[in-house]
């Protein structure tokens, strides 16, 4: 357990999903918490460019004066966060395999709701209002591989017949999904939001369903409150591993073989 003086600093670095609700949280905090986000198409990128970019920022905020922890705003993410060390200042960060488990209040919750509906697309104003596909420019994967382009654009370069096979792989991404979920976090006004959620499940043919969302874990990540198992404590020196099992992050010595984990 750590113990906090009133001047403490922390900083918390995360994606931008979770704006409102980590401007929230840090205003209401008990503790001094910074704020700095990244985009929500740092997921698009492949796995060692988002490593890079997260681990920059946390030897920034290792070199700037006074934090105490550095507080993540990701879960597992695609293994984006394996290898990510703490230099001078402790990492901490939800043990959670998606960032959704944020607004389900616990992996446990998440985890019922999972398994109860496997087909289900998740909404919250977060992941409606930050989604811009061109914050990653060329170093997204879709990029990388040609495939960010409309179908007259694929035709013109793989013609017709390889670009009806390349729209159909790549929507067919959809094809599992018959729910949208929207989580209300009531941080604003959301009528808009579940709204446009809503049609979309219509347009869909899916089932909508509208859920209250569950603050806890996050609560507790911005209080300070890290017991209980929750929460992966990173200290220096240390580097962040995937687990294959209920503990979903592990941490091991920087440079240790990772199946020490």
């Amino acid at each position: 357990m750590i113990l906090f003086n009133a001047d403490d600093k922390l900083k918390f670095i995360g994606c931008e999903i979770i704006y409102r609700e980590a401007c929230k949280l840090a205003a209401e905090s008990p503790l001094r918490v910074d704020v700095e986000f990244f985009p929500k198409g740092l997921h698009d990128l492949e796995r060692t460019d988002m490593l890079a970019r997260l681990q920059e920022a946390v030897d920034r905020i290792g070199r700037e004066a006074g934090y105490r922890a550095i507080l993540l705003g990701y879960a597992r993410c695609n293994d984006g966060l394996a290898g990510l060390t703490a230099r001078s200042v402790p990492l901490v960060i939800p043990k959670a395999h998606d960032c959704i488990t944020f607004f389900f209040g616990s992996r446990s919750s998440f985890q019922r709701y999972f398994d109860a509906h496997p087909g289900t697309y998740y909404h919250t104003t977060g992941w409606m209002e930050r989604d811009n596909p061109e914050v990653t420019g060329s170093q997204g994967v879709m990029s990388k591989l040609g495939l960010d382009q409309d179908y007259e654009q694929l035709v013109a370069k793989y013609g017709k017949e390889n670009a009806d096979f390349i729209a159909e792989t790549m929507g067919g991404g959809l094809q599992h999904y018959d729910r949208i979920c929207y989580l209300e976090m009531d941080v604003t006004d959301e009528r808009a939001f579940i709204e446009r959620s809503r049609q979309e499940a219509e347009r869909n043919g899916w089932t909508f369903d509208l859920r209250k969302g569950e603050w806890s874990l996050l609560e507790r990540l911005f209080r300070g409150e890290w017991e209980g198992g929750d929460f992966l404590m990173v200290p220096p020196g240390h580097r962040i591993v995937a687990r294959n099992d209920g503990e979903v992050l592990g941490v091991v010595k920087d440079r240790e073989d990772a199946d020490a984990a």
